[in-house]
């Protein structure tokens, strides 16, 4: 497995930005395998049917990416960043298609784990997620990145905090308060649909 180091990732953020598509693709078969595993963790608690795999979440992701023409491109952390943003963005667009396209009016649901609420695990809603985390991420950007990285990005405690240029101990206290907010904002939305 290629390791996704900083100096090399940023290498190659920079010749692309740069306008080399060669970089571009030298940089996702080096990091291919560290999204990959992110996505499998996300997807690991969305909805026992779900059938998007995590090559297909990083695939999807891939080209969303590849298409952003205003990017320009500084590190890994800010590319790790937007990358937790595209699959973020593609299971929200795919949860809003699913409702959209059930006539019954069912909620589509993922189950938040353990590590997210202190209480027994408990399902809601990914839009209901989606909404609470924009609006966390408007009182407070900070938290609402280490939650976007952490769970949708599927982040240790520690690549969160290199990423985000801060101490291990701010990202597990601003997650263990944003996972809080965040709890009591989804306890606040009744079962099925507002």
């Amino acid at each position: 497995m290629a390791h996704s180091g900083t100096p090399a990732v940023t290498a190659l953020l920079h010749a692309w930005a740069a306008g080399d598509v060669e970089a571009r693709d030298r940089l996702f078969s080096q990091v291919y395998a560290d999204l990959r595993r992110r996505a499998a963790r996300y997807l690991r608690r969305e909805r026992p049917d779900h059938s998007l795999q995590p090559a297909d979440l990083v695939h999807e992701a891939y080209l969303r990416l590849t298409g952003q023409q205003r990017v320009a491109w500084q590190n890994r952390s800010q590319f790790f960043g937007i990358a937790s943003q595209m699959m973020r963005r593609i299971l929200v667009d795919r949860a809003r298609a699913h409702q959209a396209a059930k006539r019954s009016g069912q909620w589509l649901t993922v189950t938040l784990d353990e590590g997210i609420v202190h209480s027994p695990p408990r399902t809601c809603e990914v839009l209901a997620l989606d909404r609470a985390l924009t609006e966390l991420t408007a009182l407070d950007p900070r938290q609402g990145r280490v939650v976007e990285l952490r769970y949708f990005g599927g982040l240790s405690l520690e690549e969160t905090a290199s990423l985000l240029d801060i101490s291990p101990t701010t990202v597990k206290r601003e997650w263990r308060i944003a996972k809080a907010w965040l709890y009591r904002r989804l306890s606040m939305r009744p079962q099925g649909r507002e």
